[in-house]
């Protein structure tokens, strides 16, 4: 299976602050224990071309990169019926499988022209699903609008060499975040990480604070590489309020805890609350 590519852009020197690329180990969540609260983090199947990653943010809705759904090669937009979330998939199992209803990309995304902090200002997709997951221990993550410099974050993704399993880094930080919404952030990522939750720590739960849309060379050595996302705010509303005009029976996202289950420890690590 051909990976989907995370793009690689040549950005400028990011301020460095000490903290290296590699700053948070990838810890594999492959056991039912360890991956306990990250159900809703899924693969999303494209075809036979690739695979990027996702996350619910209600029972019938997916976050996710908006270049996940263009062909890299000719930069047609795919079927939605080519498109299949496998949310918790671990060891060829996933807790749900199901396929996409619609999608809606965010208006000002463009698959076309040279790439740069404009693209990935707007690289952001949602994906309806054909049925809504209603399992007990696959709950929604609630989002928050806007990270900021210095805050610590972890990502859950499937990548390059680990595609069946998610892997979490439970702390890397934001760099910086530009007048365009565009995050820098030290967080290991690779192919088929395109669409990562970014997860932080907000009024004592995990929320999605960014989506990962592509990873970067960096001028400062202490760095090497760093990862891109978007940050959701306005973005997330126009999405929702896009999706929400072809379909009355749509149901708008609240942004608000799911069940308590997902916390982060002070430090930033992200950490479960066992029963």
């Amino acid at each position: 299976m051909r990976f989907i590519a995370v793009l690689v852009i040549a950005l400028a020197t990011v301020a460095g602050n000490g903290v290296r690329a590699d700053d948070g180990a990838l810890r594999a969540l492959d056991t039912g224990t360890l991956g306990r609260g990250w159900e809703a983090v899924g693969r999303i199947d494209i075809g036979r071309r690739g695979f990027c990653s996702g996350a619910m943010i209600a029972p019938q809705l997916v976050l996710t990169a908006a270049h996940c759904l263009f062909d890299n090669q000719t930069g047609a937009r795919l079927p939605d019926s080519e498109l299949r979330f496998r949310a918790g998939l671990r060891n060829g199992r996933s807790e749900a499988d199901r396929g996409v209803r619609r999608s809606a990309v965010h208006p000002e995304y463009r698959h076309v022209g040279s790439i740069g902090s404009t693209r990935v200002a707007h690289d952001l997709a949602l994906l309806e699903l054909d049925r809504p997951i209603q399992l007990s221990n696959v709950q929604p993550f609630a989002v928050y609008s806007e990270p900021r410099r210095g805050d610590e974050i972890g990502v859950v993704s499937y990548a390059r060499g680990r595609s069946e399993v998610p892997s979490l880094e439970e702390r890397c930080h934001v760099l910086q975040r530009d007048r365009m919404g565009v995050v820098t952030m030290s967080c290991s990522v690779d192919f088929g990480a395109s669409g990562a939750p970014v997860f932080a720590l907000s009024h004592g739960q995990v929320r999605i604070v960014s989506v990962v849309s592509a990873m970067s060379d960096s001028t400062d050595p202490s760095q090497r590489r760093v990862a891109l996302g978007v940050s959701l705010g306005p973005r997330l509303d126009v999405l929702r309020a896009a999706l929400a005009a072809g379909d009355q029976r749509f149901v708008r996202v609240q942004d608000l805890p799911s069940d308590g289950q997902r916390q982060m420890s002070s430090g930033g690590g992200a950490r479960f609350v066992r029963p």
